[in-house]
C-alpha cells in the first residue's frame, strides 16, 4: 500500500491516471464551497516540502518497476498539490526516468502568480487549472481563498502561465447555481478566458455533496446555455460520472469493497479511506461512479455526509 500515490484511477479526462499526492489532507489555498475532499484545515500559500521528495521518489520506483499500463501521472490528491515546493524536483524526475510518460498537474491555479512556480511546471505535458469566478465577491463566496489571493492576481497567473507554457492547458470552470451562472459573472470569466487562452474549457458542476448542502448544480442544458452564451471555441461539458465505468482502469474489486463496507454500515468520505485504505481521491471517483448508477445515496447526518446503499 503506497503513502502518496493513489491509483490508477478512472479519470474522466486523463483515462488511466496515477496520482501523487504531495499535500496533506486538507491544506489548501482555496477553501471551495463544492470541495469533495472536505472542509480545508489548513488554509495557507506557504509553499514548502509537506510530503518528503525521497518518500515519494521511492514509492514511485517500486510502482513504476512493474511496467503498469497508465496514460498519465497526475499531480493532484487531497489539497493543492503546488504548494509543495518540490514538485518540480519531482517532476524533474519523471521526465528524466520516464520520458515516454505523461504528464498532468491538476491544480486549482491559484498560486500560478509565482513566476518561480510557472516554472517548475513547465515540462508538464498538461496542465488543469481551475477558474471559477472573475470577480472580487464571486470569488469569495464559492472559493473562500486565503486573505492573501486576490482574484486579478489569480487570474493574471493564469495569463503569464499560457505566455511562458507550451503545454497543454485544459481550463476548467466549476458552476453552481446561485454563485457564478449570472449574466454579470459569466460576461467578466468570458473576458478571463479570453485572456488566458486556454487549449480547452471545461465545465464542471456538482456531482457529489460539497462543504455546504445548500450547493445546487447546473443542468446539461444550463450549462449549453452557458457554452452558446459564450460563442467561444473548445469549450465542453465534463463527461458525468456514469460513463467513468466504462474506462479502461475502471477497478470492480474497488468498487466491490466500497459496495460491502457500506452494506454493514453506512460510512462517511473518511470511514471508507479508514476501513479500506484507498486514497479518498479514488474512493471519490467510485463514489460518483456508485452514484451516478443509482446504487449508493448520499444522507447527511451530524457527523457529516454518509454513503449508503439505495434499495430498490
Amino acid at each position: 500500500m503506497y503513502k502518496h500515490l493513489f491509483g490508477p484511477v478512472p479519470s474522466r479526462r486523463l483515462g488511466m491516471s496515477l496520482g501523487i499526492d504531495l499535500i496533506p489532507k486538507k491544506v489548501c489555498s482555496l477553501n471551495c464551497v463544492y470541495c469533495e475532499v472536505g472542509k480545508t484545515t489548513k488554509l495557507t500559500l506557504d509553499r514548502m516540502e509537506y510530503v518528503k521528495y525521497d518518500d515519494v521518489i521511492a514509492e514511485l520506483k517500486q510502482f513504476m518497476s512493474n511496467n503498469p499500463k497508465i496514460d498519465y501521472i497526475t499531480f493532484s490528491g487531497s489539497g493543492e498539490p503546488t504548494l509543495n515546493n518540490r514538485i518540480g524536483d519531482v517532476l524533474n524526475f519523471i521526465k528524466k526516468e520516464y520520458p515516454k510518460m505523461k504528464t498532468a498537474i491538476l491544480t486549482n491555479g491559484s498560486l500560478l502568480y509565482d513566476k518561480n512556480l510557472r516554472t517548475e511546471l513547465l515540462d508538464a505535458d498538461v496542465i488543469l487549472p481551475s477558474l471559477d469566478a472573475a470577480s472580487r465577491d464571486v470569488f469569495r463566496k464559492i472559493n473562500r481563498p486565503s486573505k492573501k489571493l486576490n482574484i486579478k492576481t489569480y487570474i493574471q497567473g493564469l495569463v503569464d502561465l499560457r505566455k511562458e507554457y507550451s503545454g497543454e492547458i485544459w481550463l476548467e470552470i466549476f458552476l453552481l447555481k446561485g454563485y457564478n451562472d449570472t449574466k454579470e459573472e459569466l460576461k467578466l470569466l468570458k473576458e478571463a478566458i479570453l485572456k488566458i487562452k486556454p487549449d480547452i474549457v471545461q465545465l464542471n458542476t456538482l456531482d457529489r455533496p460539497g462543504t455546504r448542502h445548500d450547493l445546487i448544480p447546473l443542468t446539461k442544458n444550463e450549462m449549453q446555455g452557458i457554452i452558446d452564451f459564450w460563442e467561444l471555441p473548445n469549450i465542453e461539458i465534463i463527461a458525468s460520472p456514469d460513463k467513468r465505468s466504462s474506462i479502461e482502469s475502471y477497478n470492480g474489486d474497488i468498487e466491490t469493497a466500497i459496495i460491502e463496507t457500506i452494506t454493514r454500515r453506512p460510512c462517511t468520505l473518511d470511514d471508507l479511506h479508514n476501513f479500506l485504505g484507498i486514497h479518498i481521491n479514488e474512493i471519490n471517483k467510485y463514489l460518483g461512479a456508485l452514484e451516478a448508477n443509482n446504487k449508493i445515496r448520499t444522507v447527511t447526518l451530524e457527523r457529516g455526509v454518509f454513503y449508503e446503499l439505495k434499495h430498490k
